[in-house]
């Protein structure tokens, strides 16, 4: 009989079996189901995980006769038999939690977060031991990890995601079930960008050669000691509807700037046509020299902001991403110059086969004949 892995225990268990943190009877478990999927047999199974061919038969068949209150977590840990029972009382663990609950610079130490042996130490100075790890193992209170959210900041956030959104949603309109861009039709063309700025790119030069890998080791090193010679901003825009990325480097981050990169778009695109950005509030965005700009050029430019706290929405940030994965991470450069260069040759490589960034989250609820919300001229701010 064929033995299959349902699809969301497949992907818990190839976790299990590749974490560190996994204990290694329960790591074992996993690599037996994995190997059991892949076709191995009990005995190849036994030899290469260096276990009996019972013990890989006894949990492949543990799996094939779990019920559906069974859980996966259930099936794989270890039983704790009947062996000595916990000692710690229930008032106990709450209050071990509730100091797991607790940042540790509030009870008057340096940290932020606890680490096991920091809590485990506190702990053990004002009660008798309690067994953190396995407590807190039992519950979900993971007090040494961070994880990230987004707190609503804009009291507007729903209206103006849902903005972003339909824009998206047009967008996607505008391409065939190939991903190729179809003709625009006849009338005025609207060119949807996505804008942000990269401020604080640093320029890092060496104090000593980069050594390259080779037999001995597989790695560049670089010498931990460098030499700062400023910073540069970066401008882009990334034409949605054709993966076209659109750069600007200046050595400050203003106004002025700003509008030279609007500048570069209205001499960039075909007079009468519609430049539409998404950006974010960034005041300089809204200033009275971007305003004074925008209203020489009438119907010429039209702006969809994002939310407060929600520069997530706009495409231009993955673009960011991959860039600082690519080409800045651990850039060193002779000259602030030889920096500007480098990114703009970045620029010219992306675009030699430019990809069309797509949204794809929520699109499914957005009604594309909605009207989208712009602006075309600010109020004075």
């Amino acid at each position: 009989m064929k033995f299959t892995l349902e699809a969301e225990h497949k992907a818990i268990l190839e976790k299990l079996a590749k974490s560190g943190m996994t204990p290694v009877a329960t790591a074992q478990r996993a690599q037996i189901l994995l190997l059991k999927e892949r076709g191995k047999s009990s005995s190849d199974i036994a030899d290469e995980l260096g276990i009996s061919r019972h013990t890989a038969e006894l949990w492949v068949k543990k799996y094939r006769s779990r019920t559906s209150k069974d859980s996966l977590e259930d099936l794989l840990n270890v039983s704790e038999g009947r062996g000595r029972k916990e000692e710690i009382t229930g008032e106990a663990r709450t209050w071990l939690i509730s100091i797991a609950c607790m940042k540790p610079k509030d009870l008057g130490y340096a940290a932020e977060v606890w680490t096991t042996s920091s809590l485990t130490k506190h702990i053990r100075t004002h009660a008798r031991e309690a067994g953190v790890y396995k407590i807190l193992g039992k519950s979900t209170i993971k007090p040494f990890r961070i994880q990230y959210y987004c707190e609503r900041l804009d009291p507007d956030f729903d209206q103006k995601m849902h903005n972003i959104l339909l824009v998206y949603k047009q967008l996607s309109l505008q391409f065939d079930k190939d991903g190729k861009l179809l003709p625009f039709e006849d009338g005025q063309i609207t060119h949807v960008l996505s804008y942000d700025e990269k401020p604080g790119i640093q320029a890092i030069a060496n104090v000593a050669d980069d050594l390259m890998p080779n037999e001995s080791s597989g790695v560049i090193k670089q010498d931990y000691e460098y030499k700062r010679l400023g910073t540069v901003s970066l401008l882009a825009g990334i034409d949605l509807q054709t993966g076209e990325a659109i750069p600007l480097v200046k050595g400050t981050h203003n106004s002025d700037d700003y509008i030279e990169f609007l500048k570069t778009l209205d001499g960039k695109y075909p007079k009468g046509d519609k430049i539409r950005l998404f950006l974010d509030n960034l005041k300089v965005h809204k200033s009275e020299k971007v305003q004074k700009y925008i209203s020489s050029v009438p119907d010429r430019f039209e702006f969809v902001f994002t939310p407060k706290h929600a520069s997530w929405l706009n495409l231009v940030e993955g673009f960011f991403s991959k860039m600082s994965r690519q080409m800045l991470k651990g850039i060193r450069v002779e000259t602030k110059d030889e920096l500007v260069t480098r990114i703009y040759k970045y620029f010219e490589e992306i675009n030699e086969e430019s990809v069309v960034y797509k949204w794809s989250w929520h699109l499914d609820d957005i009604d594309p004949t909605d009207k989208v919300q712009v602006e075309t001229l600010f109020q004075n701010v």
